[in-house]
């Protein structure tokens, strides 16, 4: 099993009650993360309250980063966080993935050098997703009807991924759902701080990261994320971000000039 230290980075933007369903998932791990690191991305002090809350009793150090509120800079304040983290390996899981018991330990046994790591998503539905907000239950019960997408996702077999290889490219990138050694994110400078609103910052990152030489494994029916009902975010700036993921394909980047080298 990899014995190196992890940093476990959450990203949030003003929805502590996601937030709290996440850390108390942390909380029922096999193996728990070195380090907690929530990423926020201008949340208003309620976030802050609840970290500090956690905080006193949390089993490993829970930090909190955050900037002021510029709209949606999630890749400024994911480059911010992982230049604060103290880990050798950073996972990064977005603010609406509660965790399976066993996530940060699949992560720990599939790690290898040279590599990014790519997690697994069951969508829950809006009904259930009240329920464990209400309840502040981490335990999904994997009936049809709490399950809105990727039901097969749920089940947990960890020796079926080594036979499913999944997307080997950035289709399907999912920066939300990733582990990556800390000086291979620095590497290829973090994630992108051009892209501003939703969208194709991950696959941005994941061009660079393949282009660099790293080699991309899918951690099917392991590593378990339960994705939690939300509406969805605005598309307003997708057009310019697919421009700027395609700039980044024909150039063959592995580096981007606005990344986390300026936090270092």
């Amino acid at each position: 099993m990899f014995s190196d230290s992890i940093s476990l980075i959450i990203s949030t933007y003003n929805n502590p009650a996601f937030l709290e369903l996440i850390l108390l998932s942390i909380l029922q791990q096999k193996v728990l993360p070195d380090e907690v690191v929530v990423a926020d991305d201008g949340s208003t002090p309620e976030t802050k309250t609840l970290v500090d809350s956690y905080k006193k009793t949390f089993p490993v150090p829970l930090v909190h980063v955050w900037h002021e509120d510029e709209g949606f800079r999630q890749s400024a304040i994911k480059n911010k966080a992982a230049a604060t983290a103290t880990s050798n390996y950073l996972i990064f899981i977005d603010g609406d993935l509660m965790l399976h018991p066993c996530f940060i330990y699949d992560y720990k046994v599939n790690i290898k050098p040279n590599s990014i790591l790519v997690a697994s998503r069951v969508f829950l539905s809006e009904t259930y997703t009240k329920h464990l907000l209400a309840t502040k239950n981490t335990i999904v019960n994997k009936k049809a009807a709490n399950i809105e997408k990727n039901r097969f996702s749920a089940y947990r077999i960890p020796w079926l991924h080594h036979f499913i290889k999944g997307s080997k490219t950035h289709y399907a990138a999912r920066g939300g759902l990733m582990g990556i050694f800390k000086k291979d994110y620095i590497r290829i400078n973090g994630f992108d701080e051009s892209f501003t609103g939703w969208g194709r910052e991950d696959s941005e990152l994941f061009v660079r990261i393949i282009n660099s030489g790293i080699e991309r494994y899918n951690i099917k029916f392991a590593a378990i994320t339960y994705h939690l009902w939300h509406k969805t975010l605005s598309r307003q700036k997708l057009p310019d971000n697919d421009l700027l993921l395609e700039r980044s394909i024909s150039e063959k980047r592995t580096w981007c000039e606005d990344g986390i080298n300026k936090y270092l």
